[in-house]
């Protein structure tokens, strides 16, 4: 690369690389002398023929890259001015945004909110084990951009484990793997009719979901027997969360589950059963999906957010044979894919078993904290009660109208640096929900649980007249 000084009035360094041709090398170097400041706006280059001579070149070589620059507008022609190089817009100022926080901001003190399991419980060891299982035995056409609906590896494992473990009848032909739970769902109202039903009370976000995709909302009243069935009208379909309603926690019945089947069988509606926490149960035999009664009427979903961590987002569906077709085809337009790696790990981790281990020993931690919180319950808060710990990963804690308003025991609460969720929030009319909390005994890690429902408590007890 040749270093060459033009000299016309004044100096300019150029450093020409001559390696694909005079002229490119001319032209690069100039171009650079502006993108780089050294030559600014305004400033006068020498004449065609003056360059030519300076850097020993052919006069029509420097017309060239002059014509050039001119049309890639790094230089303009003016009247007895001659070449200058051309005015540089500067970059449009931008607005100050703030960072995207995570879709779960953490709080401050003790996080008892629910949806989280203990995340310290992450099995690191086998997942490490797996992922290098998986890199050193793949091969390499399964790093191609694969089947959409997830690589067979992992839907082969998941029906064979979903029968076992949950009852679910379905096929890997039957199952769709998702980027999350939500993507699932999203993946469903695409493929039903205009009115969905939720339960009420219910996570806000899910109708909120379905509204945003045109979708009419229906909320159907949740009572201790579960879904009350009488209430669904003439929804085109129903999410519902039948082991473990979130958040009451009541299990839906045997006789709401007929009626249930029945509506679906009668009106051709869909039944989606989330089964978010299925795993998680404490004082009995889990109960079985309500897919394995009615496969060809529910459409089944999943989710390793409870078991093991949400960051992997991956979630499935179990779907009628029916339905398959139009799921297959509403993901044609969705690029929400799972990578194979972590498919393929969690496959290898469910055929040797290791997933069953974690839950073994996440179930057992889980019961050993909902324990200690009915004990300290029953202890320090008389008036209290809780309900729906037989399974899960929460409880809601019902409080006696002399704890205060819901407002002034989260205000309580969060003085003391302790974090639930109001039960009214789930509500689609608040004011309709009973007093209390919900308090999610699987978030904090271990070493901090024991202070967390002690604080927790000590929070909510009476204050004595003495004090």
């Amino acid at each position: 690369m040749a270093d060459q000084w033009a000299r016309s009035g004044w100096d300019l360094h150029l450093r020409i690389d001559r390696e694909h041709g005079l002229r490119r090398g001319l032209e690069q170097a100039l171009r650079e002398a502006v993108r780089t400041g050294r030559l600014t706006p305004g400033d006068r280059l020498p004449s065609s023929r003056a360059l030519a001579e300076e850097l020993g070149v052919a006069r029509g070589t420097v017309t060239q890259v002059y014509e050039q620059l001119s049309a890639e507008g790094y230089l303009t022609a003016r009247p007895r001015s001659g070449m200058v190089v051309a005015p540089r817009p500067g970059p449009a100022p931008s607005p100050e945004l703030p960072p995207t926080g995570p879709f779960r901001p953490p709080v401050p003190g003790f996080d008892l909110r629910p949806g989280l399991p203990d995340l310290s419980m992450f099995p690191r060891r086998e997942w490490l084990a797996a992922t290098r299982h998986v890199l050193q035995t793949v091969p390499n056409d399964a790093l191609a951009y694969g089947d959409p609906t997830g690589s067979l590896e992992l839907r082969s494992a998941l029906a064979d484990y979903l029968g076992r473990a949950r009852g679910v009848i379905t096929a890997p032909s039957n199952i769709i793997v998702c980027a999350g739970y939500t993507h699932a769902l999203r993946l469903i109202l695409m493929t039903t009719g205009q009115t969905v039903a939720f339960e009420d009370p219910t996570l806000l976000d899910y109708p909120a979901l379905a509204e945003h995709l045109g979708h009419r909302v229906h909320r159907v009243p949740v009572d201790a027997g579960g879904l009350v069935v009488d209430g669904l009208g003439d929804a085109a379909a129903i999410v519902l969360t039948p082991a473990h309603q979130f958040p009451l926690g009541v299990t839906l019945g045997p006789r709401r589950r007929v009626q249930l089947l029945d509506w679906a069988r009668r009106t051709g509606a869909v039944i989606v059963e989330d089964d978010y926490d299925g795993e998680f149960r404490y004082d009995r035999q889990p109960v079985g999906a309500l897919q394995g009664l009615a496969p060809e009427h529910v459409v089944y979903t999943g989710t390793v957010s409870k078991t093991v961590a949400p960051a992997l987002r991956i979630a499935w569906i179990a779907a009628p044979t029916a339905l398959v077709p139009a799921l297959r085809e509403v993901m044609r337009y969705d690029e929400a894919y799972v990578n194979v790696i972590d498919q393929l790990a969690l496959a290898h981790l469910i055929r040797r078993g290791d997933l069953d281990r974690h839950l073994r020993r996440c179930r057992l931690r889980y019961r050993k904290r909902r324990d200690h919180l009915g004990r300290s319950v029953e202890a320090r808060l008389p008036g209290a009660r809780l309900s729906g710990i037989a399974a899960g990963l929460h409880a809601v804690l019902h409080l006696p109208a002399s704890a205060g308003t819901e407002s002034e025991i989260l205000a309580r609460l969060a003085e003391r640096g302790v974090a639930v969720d109001g039960l009214s929030r789930f509500y689609a009319h608040p004011p309709d929900s009973p007093l209390g909390v919900v308090v999610g005994y699987a978030t904090p890690p271990q070493h901090a649980y024991d202070s967390a429902i002690d604080t927790l408590t000590s929070a909510l007890a009476p204050t004595s007249p003495n004090t």
